[in-house]
């Protein structure tokens, strides 16, 4: 079962955006691609909105597409969070979210990829959400 859910567009009034994660090569790897194509429903979509995902923590994130001249759509990838806009941001939470939502795509892209690997690297480079 997953710890991310996929969600409509919440309501965003009396949020922020609070920049959390950028990824500008998506296409390094077709599959990585091809999950958030599939996931986001980009081929209809592409760039008129963004997607949204809640996170273990509860809190929603706003996951937007980037295009790049010459290469294949997604380009990239970048996550918000977003907290209500007087809020601090809780940063253990937003690492421990992150960790989450890469074993999310990790699990969807599949095979070679796999949670396993992904956890130990996170050990060897002992990142703070494998606590």
């Amino acid at each position: 079962m997953s710890e991310i859910t996929i969600i409509d567009a919440p309501d965003l009034t009396g949020k922020r955006q609070a920049f959390a994660l950028r990824e500008d090569r998506v296409g390094h790897y077709d599959e990585f691609r091809e999950f958030f194509s599939r996931t986001f429903n980009l081929d209809t979509v592409g760039l008129s909105k963004p997607g949204y995902l809640r996170a273990p923590s509860g809190m929603e994130y706003a996951v937007i597409f980037t295009g790049r001249s010459g290469e294949a759509f997604p380009a990239g990838v970048e996550l918000f969070a977003l907290p209500e806009a007087l809020e601090p941001l809780d940063d253990d939470a937003v690492d421990r979210d992150l960790w989450a939502i890469l074993g999310w795509m990790i699990d969807g892209v599949g095979a070679p990829w796999s949670r396993q690997d992904l956890e130990t690297t996170g050990k060897v480079y002992r990142i703070p959400a494998m606590r």
